[in-house]
């Protein structure tokens, strides 16, 4: 048995944890691992790397993968798809793995669609995928951005200042409201749930009548306030999946807050720091677990699968269901965050 892998999309911590663990429990069937560089692209060309215990063997801990990774959608490409399964057979690959968000799972359940013997393993910092309750990268992007506003906490007293912190997260808050939860922030801004330029006015004006001398604001990157209407978008062009860079919501937040407040604001925006270096022990043990039961669904025959973690447990759900609709964060669970935010 010959099977190929690949991550595409963002990196995310972890990855390389759960490559680890589908080269580790191949191995045990003496399966031959292929890796594919570059997601998506790598099957266009057929850039591929064979893979080992012994290369694996030390890579659960570092961040990002070793594979490489990128956007490709060959979907979008003339003939793409029609190149991957032909290079999938070129390269004698019985079933492939994806690990990815979204966009690469949409991809694989396409390509399955096709005839591809092929199945998920859920990877994306932003959680936002259906049919698991956490994604691989997730707790450790909750991690850094939580260090961060624990840490600005500190500056932001000393000078009696606004800090608005801008977290990742497209389209869901999942980022924002943990972080912003286990930081202590005042205020936490998602795309779920609307708000007001006024709302947030008011609070800070409240805090300081009550003596607090200091404000944390920790906004998801998509969460732009109703009187804006539209989402900041950093940059107009797209990517392969049809998406615009978002960002830079913290610094018109700074402008506005500080001209129709008179309090000194200042914008912090984490960016790509929150899906760097080394994954937590969570997200290592996580990767772990999917990997191994990716490996298992190859073994079973169970195609058109994705590995997912619900409750403590490890099952599978159709990659059809994963990417059926958007994960986004329960209006109960947002107000219950509120009872935190003092």
């Amino acid at each position: 048995m010959k099977i190929g892998v690949l991550a595409g999309g963002g990196d995310a911590p972890g990855l390389n944890a759960a490559l680890k663990a589908v080269v580790m429990k191949s191995s045990e069937y003496d399966w031959e691992i292929i890796g594919i560089k570059r997601g998506w692209a790598g099957l266009l060309d057929c850039d591929v790397q064979v893979l080992n215990p012994d290369i694996v063997k030390h890579i659960h801990s570092e961040g990002g993968i070793i594979l490489y990774t990128s956007r490709t959608n060959p979907f979008a490409i003339e003939n793409g798809p029609q190149k991957i399964i032909k290079n999938i057979e070129k390269l004698g690959l019985n079933a492939l793995v994806a690990m990815g968000g979204e966009d690469t799972l949409s991809v694989a359940q396409k390509l399955y669609e096709m005839g591809v013997s092929v199945v998920g393993i859920p990877k994306t910092i932003d959680n936002d995928l259906s049919g698991t309750d956490y994604t691989i990268g997730f707790d450790t992007a909750v991690s850094i951005a939580t260090d961060a506003i624990d840490r600005l906490r500190t500056t932001a007293e000393s000078h009696q200042r606004v800090i608005i912190v801008e977290v990742m997260g497209r389209n869901t808050g999942w980022i924002a409201l943990f972080a912003g939860l286990a930081g202590g922030a005042h205020m936490i801004l998602i795309p779920e749930v609307p708000y007001s330029l006024s709302e947030i006015y008011e609070i800070l004006k409240k805090r300081q009548s009550e003596g607090e001398v200091y404000s944390i604001i920790v906004v998801s990157e998509g969460a732009s306030p109703i009187d804006m209407k539209n989402a900041i978008i950093r940059s107009k062009q797209k990517d392969e999946f049809g998406h615009m860079r978002l960002g830079g919501i913290s610094q018109v937040l700074e402008r506005i807050i500080e001209e129709k407040t008179g309090f000194e604001t200042r914008a912090v925006t984490l960016g790509h720091t929150q899906r760097s270096g080394a994954p937590t022990a969570c997200d290592r043990v996580l990767a772990a677990r999917l990997g191994v039961k990716a490996v298992d669904l190859i073994k079973e025959g169970k195609f058109g699968m994705m590995s997912s973690l619900q409750g403590n447990n490890i099952v599978s759900v159709p990659l059809k269901e994963a990417i059926a609709r958007r994960k986004t964060v329960s209006l109960e669970l947002y107000n219950l965050a509120q009872s935190f935010l003092k």
